[in-house]
């Protein structure tokens, strides 16, 4: 089965933000803050995800170096996702320094 790499993102948009806007929050830190939360919690699970794949394919590779070589690359990717996500929600705090906080 092919998926659409449009349809899906489409869908995954629509599940991020379609809750976020049905709470009617007033102001748009609110709107933010939840669309962060929601991403936050979209990528951890798909970062652990990967992680507990990439783990799997390590494990099964029996010394075969191409697939060895497949497996380090995705375990490092799942590693980079899990970074940036930790990264992302530290640069949260200096964003809304910048942007929210007047005073």
């Amino acid at each position: 089965m092919k998926i659409n790499k449009k349809i899906l993102f489409i869908f995954l948009l629509a599940i991020v933000l379609l809750p976020s806007l049905a709470y009617a929050q007033n102001t748009l830190l609110d709107i933010v803050t939840s669309v962060k939360g929601q991403l936050t919690a979209l990528g951890s699970g798909l970062a652990t995800i990967a992680f507990i794949i990439a783990g799997i394919m390590y494990l099964s590779a029996t010394a075969n170096p191409e697939r060895m070589k497949i497996a380090k690359g995705a375990l490092i990717a799942a590693v980079v996702g899990i970074v940036i996500i930790v990264l992302a929600n530290g640069a949260e705090g200096f964003i809304k320094s910048i942007f929210f906080d007047a005073g």
